[in-house]
């Protein structure tokens, strides 16, 4: 991490899990282990749709930001269980995960839909947090480098110097989402080193250097250390780790001593 260019963020996204006493009971736990983190790290919990409320409220006056999983790229209309940007500022979220390695092989979302959701999110207000990777295949194939340069330039593509500056990049090698399989440091860092390179052709350095981009594949309390000692890994978007208050809480105190 590089706190002196650009800011520490972990976000936990929880996925499919907890009801609203459950996510209350987690935040309620968390809040005061990750206070410390408030002048040094930014800390988030990205929750199911119908946790929102419950979550924002838990959280208020507190560090912790809360983040929806998903948004749609419309503002209104005929799209039958969507939600908008609108309605995720109107609850009080700040951040939104976009272009999850799921919602990609699962609800068939694509680099153009992701680049529809992520300009709309900005232009609401939100911040988004863009999740970028590649398969298991395509790193057996060598072609890691090819595939990650596509998804940012088709998932940016006409995003604002600006903008970027508000979004979150987050490399999360499909083969190690929830498999247990984790980059090692080195090649987490290759690859993010390759997302800022890249940003900075696209843009400017400038620009690139004030771009978070966290890890996200199956970071944990046991690696979390050695992956945020990196230079260009500026934090994590954390699966499991992020449902145990202590273990979430790890990884945040690696990132405030990072």
């Amino acid at each position: 991490m590089n706190k002196a260019l650009r800011k520490a963020i972990i976000a936990g996204n929880w996925k499919m899990n907890k009801t609203r006493p459950e996510a209350k009971a987690l935040l309620e736990a968390i809040k005061p282990l990750v206070a410390n983190a408030e002048n040094n790290v930014e800390v988030i919990a990205c929750v199911p749709f119908t946790n929102l409320e419950t979550a924002v409220n838990t959280t208020a006056g507190s560090n912790v930001k809360i983040g929806a999983e998903n948004v749609h790229f419309e503002k209104s209309g005929a799209f039958t269980g969507e939600i908008s940007a609108d309605m995720l500022v109107e609850v009080g979220v700040e951040y939104v995960v976009i272009g999850h390695s799921e919602r990609r092989q699962y609800f068939g979302e694509t680099d153009e839909t992701v680049n529809k959701r992520t300009k709309a999110a900005l232009a609401a207000g939100l911040k988004p947090i863009v999740c970028v990777g590649e398969l298991k295949w395509e790193r057996e194939c060598n072609i890691t480098e090819e595939v990650i340069a596509r998804q940012i330039k088709l998932d940016l593509y006409d995003v604002s110097a600006e903008d970027v500056k508000k979004t979150v990049i987050a490399y999360e090698p499909v083969w190690a989402i929830g498999t247990g399989l984790t980059a090692t440091p080195d090649q987490a860092e290759e690859v993010c080193a390759f997302i800022r390179a890249t940003l900075e052709k696209l843009y400017d350095k400038a620009t690139a250097d004030a771009v978070t981009i966290q890890y996200g594949g199956s970071m944990n309390a046991a690696n979390c250390a050695e992956l945020l000692a990196k230079p260009n890994i500026d934090g994590g978007l954390i699966g499991g780790a992020s449902l145990k208050a202590e273990d979430f809480n790890t990884i945040v105190q690696a990132a405030v001593e990072g």
